[in-house]
């Protein structure tokens, strides 16, 4: 049960409900319990009076001529009587069950009761329409093989309630008063214990929008530490990742000046006076290339954001990579033979047990089409040595490890700059190759997605030039996955 329904969950309003909800729903327990209590309270005084005046009664039961008789003096009964709230009621029944003296219809003691001479007992009973409480015992008679007399006196209960009520009224009635201090006194330590978090929030809003520096984590209470903690480390995140975006743009805005100032150049060159036919035929080949340097760019840069952004939304399946690759390689013979690089395949064939990997198909062709170009764009070719780019899969079933290697024969890579080419627009110095710098940038962010492992190492260790092969580890499909995929391409 919630006291107070809002639309947006409060914290303080739900803390609000589950103090005062228990101490509300408690209170009129709290009622019923007293009100027991008093009647209990209530009863025992007028129980001992009452056991006292049967046991009066009691001696007034004698033997006179082989015969139980009582006498009541008047005083005695008028006393007896003499009541402004409650009717006393009593009865004196002989040996043989014989009315002695006292009310006729007076209420007998249960029939399974066994007498017990000499003992007071207690029972509620009614009495002309009213609820009373008797008193009752035995008198034992000096009579030979006589049962005893029975003596019971009854009073109703008036008295018994006026004064259950006096006690509920004396306890209950200061709880009206305490009820709504203790409410209100709820409601400022709830409000003094939240302001923390009101003071928190003040400060967090006072901040200047570029201001990504950690929150005072000593400034808040034990509690709230830990959410304050979490948003210093999501606030550390973000101001890496503004960084990261704000290099990436300045390298991207550099990466295109220079093919849109030589298509600019180009096109000035083409405009000026005097220009022959040759002079402009070559100008607009400088432009086409301009053009083509520019596109490619664009598109590393689309294929990058595309793999940090969409790899965790797109759809996954079980993917053959061993399929992917070979599909990868034919569409990059053309290129190949146009720089005269032998392209080609070594490994598991398409179909093959282990070569299934879980991922997005079209990001796994992306990142195999970029370690290829990147093969084919470093991997000189000429007479005196032959250029040779090898695509390889390789899997291991029982590990459920799935290798990608692409190799080449060009100069390779230094040791100390194996983590740099990782960066973006990152190229080394050593090579005059035309290229964006983001292909292997767009491979790592790819094997991130997929869970997988990348490195660079020596084709030809101790040779010259020793090449470079880039490993791709994969975790395999799982053996469901990779019985259902083989299934199917066998059906095809």
């Amino acid at each position: 049960m919630k006291l107070f329904q809002r639309e947006q969950r409060s914290l303080f309003g739900e803390i609000l409900d589950w103090m005062l909800t228990p101490l509300l729903l408690l209170w009129p327990v709290s009622l019923a319990l007293t009100w027991l209590v008093a009647q209990s309270i209530a009863g025992r005084p007028f129980d001992r009076a009452l056991e006292y005046n049967v046991q009066a009664l009691a001696q007034l039961v004698a033997v006179q001529n082989h015969k139980a008789v009582f006498y009541l003096p008047q005083p005695a009964r008028e006393l007896l009587r003499a009541d402004d709230s409650d009717y006393v009621y009593y009865q004196v029944r002989g040996p043989q069950g014989e009315l002695l003296s006292g009310e006729r219809d007076f209420p007998q003691p249960p029939g399974e009761e066994a007498p017990a001479p000499g003992e007071v007992r207690l029972r509620d009973a009614e009495m002309r329409g009213q609820d009373v409480r008797v008193a009752y015992t035995w008198v034992a008679l000096d009579l030979p093989g006589a049962a005893p007399a029975l003596v019971q006196v009854a009073e109703t209960r008036e008295k018994r309630s006026v004064l259950a009520t006096e006690i509920i009224k004396g306890v209950m009635l200061p709880q009206f008063v305490i009820l709504p201090l203790a409410v209100l006194l709820v409601w400022l330590a709830l409000v003094r214990g939240i302001k923390p978090l009101s003071q928190l929030e003040e400060r967090i809003r006072a901040r200047k929008p570029d201001d990504l520096s950690p929150l005072d984590e000593r400034a808040v209470p034990l509690e709230v530490a830990p959410l304050v903690s979490s948003v210093n480390d999501l606030l550390t995140r973000l101001k890496d990742s503004i960084a990261t975006q704000k290099r990436f743009l300045a390298d991207a805005a550099h990466q295109l000046k220079t093919p849109l100032a030589g298509l600019r150049m180009q096109a000035d060159l083409a405009q000026r006076e005097g220009a022959n036919a040759d002079e402009l035929k070559q100008s607009l080949k400088q432009i086409g290339r301009s053009s083509i340097r520019a596109t490619h760019t664009v598109n590393q840069l689309l294929a990058l954001a595309r793999a940090e952004s969409s790899g965790k939304t797109l759809p996954r399946q079980t993917c053959d990579l061993a399929q992917l690759t070979q599909e990868a390689v034919q569409d990059l013979v053309p290129r190949a033979l146009d720089k005269r690089i032998d392209l080609g395949y070594d490994g598991a064939g398409p179909g093959a047990v282990g070569a299934q990997v879980t991922g997005n198909p079209t990001l796994l062709k992306e990142l195999i089409r970029n370690l290829l170009d990147n093969a084919l764009n470093f991997t000189p070719s000429g007479a005196s040595q032959a250029a040779v780019v090898t695509a390889r899969v390789l899997a291991d079933p029982i590990g459920g490890v799935v290798l990608l290697q692409v190799e080449d024969s060009g100069p390779g890579i230094p040791e100390a700059e194996r983590e740099l080419v990782f960066q973006p627009f990152y190229r080394s110095l050593e090579t005059n190759v035309d290229g964006s710098g983001l292909g292997l940038p767009i491979v790592l962010e790819i094997a991130r997605q997929h869970d997988a492992e990348v490195r660079l190492e020596d084709a030809h260790p101790g040779s010259q030039p020793p090449g470079v092969r880039a490993v791709v580890r994969f975790a395999g499909a799982p053996a469901a996955a990779r019985s259902a995929g083989a299934a199917a391409q066998a059906a095809l």
